[in-house]
């Protein structure tokens, strides 16, 4: 999965419950700085969540998979909230990525312990 939709993802997550709250703004930051972005991408980023044809790209690498929901389990959780925009977008990427729910339920219970999110 490229850089740029997996920053796309992220966006569109922070987004679907209708608002970008300052936790969400800062954790998308840190990420585009993690992955090497300017200013100029996370606005072209947020251009598209916010467009009528926004949707999350699904990898199909195992790997991938699982880091693109653990970001989104922590972009879900950032603003203190789980909206239920969040929680059927989070639900309908994993169902698509076929991952069971023991095994949704170890990744969740992971990137909480990791990120302390309780």
């Amino acid at each position: 999965m490229d850089r740029i939709a997996y920053l796309k993802n992220l966006v569109v997550m922070a987004i679907a419950d209708g608002a970008l709250a300052e936790h969400e703004l800062s954790l998308l930051s840190q990420r585009c700085a993690e992955l090497g972005f300017e200013e100029q991408e996370l606005c072209d980023a947020v251009s598209y969540a916010l467009g009528d044809d926004a949707r999350l790209e699904l990898p199909t690498d195992a790997e991938e998979q699982e880091a693109v929901l653990s970001d989104l389990i922590r972009m879900m959780a950032a603003d203190g909230q789980m909206s239920e925009s969040e929680k059927r977008l989070f639900a309908l990427a994993a169902a698509r990525m076929e991952f069971s729910g023991d095994k949704l339920d170890r990744l969740i219970d992971q990137v909480v312990r990791t990120n302390h999110l309780q």
